[in-house]
């Protein structure tokens, strides 16, 4: 069966329990929970049920070893997951605001998070997809040259590339937006935007006019545009036009919410839906990882994901 692939940070993700706690206060985080869009995202894909991997690394210590024990539970294939003995495994503060905008604080570089030690060599069996998150790719500039590398790497051995831009502006700093992400979207088949993101990358504010502008820029096969609440739009280049609406679940976490749906989405291609259920697919991952506090506890499986289907 054919796999599912990504490279990126690896972290631990520390929360604060209640809405409006601010991180400059003292007060209460819970915590840790494995995270890293990269991982959220590769969990996701072996819980439904499709071989899956991961590129990245993490310390020797306490941290790392809960991250690898719920990505080994799960399935995801950790081989290329390096454990360092000299540096912390990677972390993240969350905390969200009454309006609904949340707050990271990163330490990840200089970290495990940004040294892998893949050479491109490895032996990676029938990969249809090698996933790209934007985040991953603003840390500094050798973790995004090494990624770089991977996706020249898993081309070669046939994988398309999908891409989420998951921009950050925490991480972003001083860097060209198009510099960071322009050699990802050279080679993109399947992009997964939100809606500023999508504006952000093809300058219009229209994600009909911007899906177009992409196409005609970049040999995108597919766009998946995620719209929160209101749920996503799906363009192809072959002109299809699919809306799908947002499954309504009690909100308690949208940490992840989006890396699970593009899981789905994959996932959705490989098992050879169609678009109008691939988008399905990923509305409903997003929406069971939403119902639950935490960037990876949502009951996500096969069996919770048809469930939801059959409602629509």
């Amino acid at each position: 069966m054919a796999s599912i692939w990504t490279m990126g940070e690896i972290l631990a993700e520390i929360m604060r329990p209640g809405v409006g706690m601010a991180l400059d206060q003292p007060g209460e985080f819970i915590g840790p929970f494995p995270s890293g869009a990269p991982a959220i995202f590769i969990d996701t894909v072996a819980k439904l049920g499709h071989p899956a991997g991961i590129i990245g690394g993490v310390g020797e210590d306490d941290f790392g070893q809960c991250i690898f024990t719920r990505l080994t539970a799960d399935g995801v294939d950790c081989r290329y997951v390096q454990s360092y003995p000299h540096g912390s495994t990677a972390v993240a503060f969350v905390t969200y605001f009454l309006d609904g905008s949340r707050k990271f604080l990163y330490h990840i570089d200089h970290t495990p998070a940004v040294l892998t030690g893949f050479s491109g060599d490895e032996q990676i069996e029938d990969p249809a997809f090698f996933h790209v998150m934007g985040c991953s790719l603003m840390v500094n500039d050798a973790f995004r040259e090494q990624i770089l590398h991977a996706k020249s790497s898993f081309l070669s051995k046939g994988a398309r590339i999908s891409f989420d831009p998951n921009i950050r502006t925490e991480l972003l700093g001083e860097k060209s937006l198009e510099e960071v992400v322009r050699p990802v979207l050279e080679n993109c088949s399947v992009l997964l935007p939100g809606i500023t993101e999508l504006a952000l990358l093809s300058g219009a504010a229209d994600i009909q006019t911007g899906a177009r502008m992409m196409f005609d820029r970049y040999p995108i096969e597919i766009i998946v545009v995620k719209r929160g609440k209101q749920g996503c739009s799906v363009f192809s280049r072959d002109g299809q036009v699919v809306h799908t609406a947002a499954y309504p679940i009690e909100e308690v976490d949208p940490t992840g919410a989006g890396d699970c749906f593009d899981a789905g989405f994959l996932c959705g291609l490989l098992d050879n839906r169609s678009i109008q259920d691939c988008s399905k697919m990923a509305a409903a991952a997003g929406a069971l990882n939403a119902a639950a506090f935490g960037p990876m506890e949502g009951k996500i499986n096969s069996a919770n994901i048809e469930a939801l289907l059959s409602k629509s």
